[in-house]
């Protein structure tokens, strides 16, 4: 039992459980290749090219950092024991780490470093889980060999859910992955070189296990596929485009008032009551220099005339309402007068005999009471 000292106490920590050595029988061996042969039953083919390999095969002569794990030659024969003529006759078989053998293979290193434990070929099953595992957790894992990887597990575990749930997924991951082995081996290897994307691969598989399709029938498929998606692609393009000519239309600026195909007149402010009109349709239009007054030279009845003074505006027709001249103080007065019914007019003061020169009534003046 380890030490207990005063700083379990301060940090809390009250786990006195001893560090133990984890190894099955603590044997990390060197083992030369010669006495080392790749085990029969994992399911990865492809260890890349033979340049890869030789890159590897040299980092491992540099240094190994992460050994391999296998059995002795006893162990492995006890599960499998017509591969006796295969692996031939060695001390050692590997559980994992077939692509580190090879690369050492190529570049002639002598030796591989192993971790041997017998407690990995206790059963069928415990063999097939650490050979598949190393292998489907690696993102690098062809598609088509952890197909077939997963279908050995289903061969040991006895169903896909039983897989499914020894690894923690949903049976659809195992299922999907199955698919694969029912495409044929020309169309596997379009899934290799990734010619055909893996969702297409899957559903290709589901249809040549349900019909039974030979090569011929799944690469007429796969060439109907590309047609369709070649299609649907083109048809995405031009709504894109589509949306996007919309789109600058809609953010165009309009066209100035007035001009050929700028769309009806906008509403604009009535100075008078403060809000929107439609010119087109306004009663009040505005004043022009003929509607100001009369010329300079115009006289007004009983009154002199002022020079720049404006006088009645000359009738030509119907006469047309007018703004409310709110800059100009005259015209206001003005314009009050000429609207103002003749009673109310008559209430007014007075003025026009005190202020005659600047009266606006134009010719409506009374005389004083």
């Amino acid at each position: 039992m380890s030490a207990h000292d005063e700083f379990d106490d301060f940090f809390g920590d009250d786990n006195d459980a001893p560090v133990t050595d984890t190894r099955a029988d603590g044997r990390l061996l060197r083992v030369p290749l010669s006495r080392l042969a790749p085990n029969e039953v994992n399911p990865r083919i492809d260890f890349g090219t033979e340049a890869e390999l030789v890159d590897l095969g040299k980092s491992l002569r540099r240094r190994q950092i992460q050994a391999c794990p296998a059995v002795s030659r006893g162990a492995y024969l006890k599960l499998w024991p017509d591969h006796a003529k295969e692996i031939g006759d060695v001390d050692y078989v590997l559980v994992a780490g077939e692509r580190r053998y090879w690369g050492a293979t190529a570049t002639g290193n002598p030796t591989l470093n192993c971790v041997v434990d017998d407690g990995l070929a206790q059963d069928r099953r415990t063999f097939m889980e650490v050979v598949v595992s190393e292998n489907v957790d690696r993102q690098s894992f062809n598609p088509v060999e952890e197909a077939y990887a997963v279908q050995a597990l289903v061969a040991e575990f006895g169903s896909n859910r039983a897989v499914a749930q020894h690894f923690e997924r949903v049976d659809g991951w195992v299922t999907q992955r199955i698919l694969l082995t029912y495409l044929t081996p020309d169309v596997q290897d379009l899934v290799r070189k990734k010619t055909m994307p893996l969702e297409a691969a899957r559903l290709l598989g589901k249809l040549a296990r349900d019909n039974e399709w030979d090569s011929t029938k799944q690469l007429a498929w796969w060439q109907d596929e590309q047609k369709q998606r070649v299609a649907a692609s083109a048809e995405r393009s031009a709504a894109k485009k589509a949306a996007r000519k919309a789109a600058k239309k809609v953010d165009a600026p309009a066209a100035p008032t007035g001009e050929p195909g700028s769309g009806p007149e906008q509403p604009t402010a009535d100075p008078f009551y403060g809000r929107k009109t439609d010119r087109a349709n306004s009663a009040l239009t505005e004043p022009t220099p003929a509607e100001s007054g009369p010329p300079a030279n115009a006289e007004v009845e009983g009154m002199p005339v002022v020079p720049g003074q404006a006088g009645p505006p000359e009738t030509t027709g119907e006469q047309q309402p007018k703004p409310f001249p709110h800059s100009d103080g005259v015209a206001a007065a003005r314009y009050l007068i000429d609207t103002m019914p003749t009673d109310e007019f008559d209430k007014m003061p007075p003025i026009c005999a005190y202020r005659a020169a600047r009266c606006p009534c134009r010719g409506r003046a009374r005389v004083p009471v």
